[in-house]
């Protein structure tokens, strides 16, 4: 396509699709040969980026980093600044994601994502992913009436957060209906009532008898079933959505331009690792993209908690399944959402990052594989990277996993470091951050966000403390004056408060209702809209209800 860059046009990490435009790679999700969608090439920074962006608000630098992956000729620039800026309108703090400094002795920061919508980290992708599913819809529909409309059924699975953010980024979108299944009496009452308390008319809550594995395995069968797909155009929100990745690029811009306006930031020889708790990798992925685009980062501190096929890839070159069953898989706190999960995957106190494998890994393997085994043409070199990923992933299938060689894990390991936290560990940093002084505010924060500051300490949840008790051990393997460290806070601690219970409830003084953000304060009592799902209602059961609730939408009642 002449109107686009290698940067703006898409191929499958699985080699079956190529020069895709950006609109269509938003719409499918996944690619027809089941892989995932990643740009043809990486965009390089422009030679003034440093100094032209570093005093950007965050929404004109998301219009920047976006930009280089998005044609103009797809989403005018016009086009593009207004569903950037409606999309971070919704956000609590004026810098959207601000920097706080949490130990300045020790260059520790931590970068607070949660202030927009629900509280979560994926509220930076999925505002802006429910504001680009209606801009194609409003612009596809124009002029059309009735049944020639494009109306799009996103469905999707949730233990908990990813189902909150996806109806508050989809909610009285026009064109779009959504469907939202989570595991009846296995979320959190908090995710349950963000979720369920959405009254509008495009957002349809379903509590499934099971597991999650349950609700994601009748998704899949959803997107993979005729029937349904010849009636319905259906859509992912998940983060397998190449969106979702995209958006959050733009924070690791915007952490970096506010740790150089910090006075211990030495623009000759300081460096800054970013460290994140992962689970599905997508957050951390984010970050590789913004490394290989050009911003100096020194390492990506992948942070795991127990459920750790990540942090074994990077300490043995072996990507495996490691199923565990009956007592050795409990954990947790069921009023947390531990027990929402897939069969085999052991719970803990950070139920979001509780995988067996994560499903964008993919694309990280893709871009390996290219690095280190491609060669001749760029054509030749693209196709040789998708078979390699291809067998790695039929492997995974068929034998629970799968190696790789020392050159690829040389690779890997060049831009990547990563830790494993266990349970007791995490309790353990969230009581030991609660004691200090009050965090300074670095980027806008004033001791940090409304409800995480209490009785001059810092509350953490319990997935970013697995993010700096892995910086922590990243700071003792580096101790360096010029290095810093920013961890990625993904989550309110409202989200998992008995988590923080457990570990803060001998302290003096706590209490968690000091800290309850007002937005959650009476929202177990407000009126809710579910339906439940019967397991014996199974697929036809599935199909018949998203046919009848889309028809009472598209009448009106």
């Amino acid at each position: 396509m002449a109107s686009h860059t290698a940067s703006q046009t898409y191929l499958s990490t699985r080699g079956g699709s190529y020069g895709l435009p950006f609109e269509e790679v938003v719409l499918k999700g996944l690619a027809s040969d089941g892989g995932l969608f990643i740009p043809e090439e990486i965009p390089t920074l422009p030679s003034d980026w440093a100094s032209a962006w570093k005093d950007l608000s965050f929404a004109d630098l998301a219009y920047n980093v976006l930009s280089l992956y998005i044609s103009p000729s797809e989403i005018p620039p016009q086009d593009l600044t207004d569903i950037i800026r409606r999309s971070y309108s919704t956000f609590r703090a004026p810098h959207i994601t601000p920097l706080v400094t949490l130990d300045e002795k020790k260059n520790l920061y931590l970068l607070e994502l949660f202030h927009g919508p629900t509280f979560a980290f994926k509220d930076v992708a999925l505002q802006f992913l429910g504001n680009l599913f209606e801009y194609f819809l409003v612009r596809r529909n124009k002029g059309k009436t009735g049944h020639e409309r494009h109306h799009l059924t996103v469905v999707g699975a949730t233990s908990g957060d990813t189902g909150s953010a996806a109806i508050y980024g989809l909610r009285g979108k026009k064109d779009v209906s959504v469907f939202i299944l989570h595991p009846k009496g296995r979320v959190s009452p908090i995710q349950e009532a963000q979720m369920t308390t959405v009254l509008d008319a495009n957002v349809h809550n379903l509590a499934v008898e099971g597991t999650f594995d349950d609700c994601q395995d009748t998704v899949k069968a959803l997107f993979a079933d005729e029937d349904i797909n010849g009636t319905h155009k259906l859509a992912a929100v998940n983060s397998i959505n190449w969106a979702r990745i995209l958006a959050q690029t733009t924070y690791y811009f915007h952490a970096y331009f506010s740790l150089t306006r910090s006075p211990k930031w030495k623009s000759s020889v300081s460096k800054v690792r970013f460290v994140v708790p992962t689970g599905n990798f997508g957050d951390v992925l984010a970050g590789y993209f913004a490394k290989k685009m050009g911003l100096p980062i020194d390492k990506l501190v992948v942070a795991t908690n127990e459920n750790d096929i990540l942090d074994r890839f990077w300490k043995s070159g072996y990507y495996e399944k490691q199923a565990v069953h009956g007592k050795a898989a409990e954990g947790g706190l069921p009023a947390d959402g531990a027990q929402a999960h897939e069969e085999g995957v052991r719970e803990t106190l950070s139920p979001a990052m509780d995988i067996l494998v994560s499903s964008n890994f993919e694309r990280l393997l893709w871009f390996l594989a290219h690095q280190v085994y491609g060669h001749g043409s760029t054509e030749a070199h693209r196709q040789t990277a998708g078979e390699q990923v291809r067998v790695w992933l039929s492997d995974l299938k068929t034998k629970n996993g799968f190696g790789v060689d020392a050159a690829l894990l040389r690779a890997a390991k060049a831009d990547f470091e990563s830790e494993r936290v266990s349970d007791h560990e995490t309790l353990a940093t969230i009581q030991h951050f609660y004691k200090p002084g009050p965090p300074a505010a670095t980027d806008g924060a004033s001791n940090g966000a409304n409800g995480t500051a209490l009785q001059g300490g810092y509350i953490l949840d319990p997935h970013s403390a697995i993010g700096i008790a892995a910086s922590l051990r990243s700071i003792a393997r580096s101790p360096s004056s010029d290095l810093h460290h920013i961890s990625l806070a993904t989550a309110h601690p409202a989200k998992f408060a008995n988590a923080v219970d457990l570990a803060l409830k001998d302290e003096e003084g706590f209490t968690f209702d000091a800290i309850l953000p007002e937005q959650f304060v009476g929202l177990d009592k407000m009126e809710k809209r579910v339906r439940f799902v019967a397991k014996s209602e199974g697929l036809a059961g599935m199909r018949a209800i998203i046919r009848e609730e889309v028809a009472r939408e598209l009448k009106g009642g």
